[in-house]
């Protein structure tokens, strides 16, 4: 192609990073190191059309330089900088991992990883395999993944990390040798049995990246196709730091529901739920709580499985099942450790709600979590371990429901109109919505083409008064529970998410995602 055609007349067309981020990079033509080097990438969509990619289309020397060194035609297109750089960043870790994989070495041995994971230690690793793993380990880190699975499929191996609470395709592998043997360095990883294809496993490993030790928690699950592997990662360092200034008002809850749960925290006994399923911010949200009223007076003691953060002036206990020390047991020894305030991380069985409760009543204030779908679904859990009735409404203060929901991206939301058929699905009418229509991310290189960028809680709060208790008590029905409950002034979830829409901060396709149409 010639130098001239980039300045013929014609204007350079102009691609966003929505547009570019699927297609294919063309390293073989213009290797991934020069394209750092020079801010530009070659990238081919299905039919083969090729794209010289750069945020300044004009360039003289750039493009005398590109016309000489990429063989072939190509179009030329000019996208915007942070775009371009989040781009390059996305395809870092592809490069490093899928280079040369064509010809994958058959047995290769399968070694331990190095303890520091970066893109200069990763280009040095003789193994295809481990650089396969240990650049997909460094990429989900700096993504901000809190899960990556490794998925077995007929075709090869699938890899997905979940970001924001949603799975998304990393790359997709057709090589049934490379996916038995990256679970097998995975498992070399987390020190577990190689030979053992047949039963689940769970393990753990730390690896170091950007200087920081990086935990992630393994399990293997034998599947219909091979195994399976999800990895949960947790940065400890980066989290305790966060603590720091963690409170209620960054988690996005909103203004009257932190005044409540900040009175519910203030009492001097009793206890304080918060429920929702797994993945919902519960610790966060206790953990929040824990930090606004730790001020070094009162003697805080946590019993959790796993100690996931960790705060200053606390006594923080760890779960260890093998040896004895179960979250009933655990409990019990606290009792006699002179609490003031007590968090056990999940109520999983009668014994320890049972002890929980007891706990509350006896002059200590409980923080804990349960599973359960909403603040009245608590209520028939505890029905349903047998603990006693008018000893559980007593002793609770308040029970906190929540999800997560994705924000729209500051930097592509729009306003759009949404469609006949998604107001009908989410219950509402145009006329509820701000001007009729809502806030939507178009994808961009801040939120990788998503359009979302970031979450925050959706909450409800039941708060237990006589009246309450005393249906409680009676075994009323659900139903009644509620009316009574909304009577006082509760509002549901779904509310919290429809404001939340209205504002501008998230989608209707999100909060239907989240939460149920009432």
């Amino acid at each position: 192609m010639s130098a001239d055609a980039w300045f013929d007349g014609a204007k350079p067309k102009a691609m966003s990073f929505a547009e570019l981020a699927p297609l294919t990079p063309d390293f073989a033509s213009l290797s991934f190191g020069e394209c750092l080097e020079r801010e530009c990438v070659l990238l081919a969509d299905n039919d083969g059309t090729r794209y010289f990619v750069s945020s300044e289309p004009l360039d003289e020397g750039l493009c005398t330089w590109a016309s000489h060194r990429i063989p072939g035609c190509f179009a030329i297109v000019h996208t915007h900088p942070a775009d371009l750089k989040a781009l390059l960043s996305r395809l870092e870790a592809h490069q490093q991992a899928l280079h040369q994989l064509v010809r994958l070495e058959q047995g290769a041995a399968v070694q331990a990883g190095s303890e520091e994971i970066s893109p200069r230690s990763i280009a040095r690793d003789e193994s295809q395999v481990v650089r396969l793993v240990n650049s997909t380990l460094y990429d989900a880190h700096k993504n901000g993944a809190s899960d990556i699975h490794f998925e077995n499929t007929p075709q090869g191996l699938v890899i997905k990390y979940r970001i924001d609470g949603v799975l998304s395709l990393a790359r997709q592998l057709p090589d049934l040798a490379l996916t038995e043997q990256a679970i097998s360095r995975l498992k070399v990883m987390a020190e577990l049995d190689i030979g053992e294809k047949r039963i689940p496993q769970d393990g753990r490993f730390a690896v170091h990246i950007g200087g920081r030790e990086i935990d992630f928690r393994v399990s293997v699950m034998p599947g219909l196709f091979g195994e399976d592997a999800v990895l949960r990662i947790l940065d400890r360092q980066s989290l305790t730091a966060e603590l720091s200034q963690l409170s209620l008002d960054l988690l996005g809850i909103d203004g009257a529901t932190q005044q409540t749960i900040r009175q519910l925290a203030s009492q001097p006994y009793g206890m304080l739920l918060v429920t929702g399923p797994t993945g919902s911010g519960k610790t966060t949200t206790l953990y929040a709580t824990l930090c606004e009223i730790n001020r070094g007076e009162d003697k805080i003691i946590t019993i959790e499985d796993p100690v996931e953060y960790q705060l200053p002036g606390v006594l923080q206990i760890p779960v260890n099942e093998r040896k004895g020390l179960s979250f009933a047991k655990g409990l019990r020894s606290i009792l006699r450790h002179d609490p003031d305030r007590i968090l056990v991380g999940e109520i999983r069985d009668r014994e320890t709600a049972e002890i929980a409760v007891q706990a509350a009543l006896t002059g200590h204030l409980v923080f804990t979590t349960v599973h359960a779908n909403n603040v009245f679904d608590v209520i028939s859990r505890f029905r349903h371990m047998g603990v006693d009735a008018y000893s559980f409404v007593t002793a609770l203060n308040g029970v906190v429901a929540q999800r997560l929901v994705r924000m729209n991206c500051p930097q592509c939301a729009e306003d759009v109109e949404p469609g006949e058929a998604l107001l009908r699905a989410s219950g509402i009418r145009r006329s509820e919505l701000a001007e009729g229509g809502q806030r939507q991310g178009r994808g961009c290189g801040h939120c990788r083409g998503t359009g979302y960028r970031g979450r925050r809680a959706l909450t409800e709060l039941l708060v237990l008064d006589d009246e309450l208790r005393e249906l409680v008590v009676q075994q009323a029905p659900i139903a009644q529970l509620k009316a009574a409950a909304r009577s006082r002034g509760m509002a549901s979830m779904r509310r919290a998410a429809l404001d939340a829409v209205r504002r501008g901060q998230t989608t209707l396709q999100e909060i239907n995602r989240v939460t149920f149409v009432e």
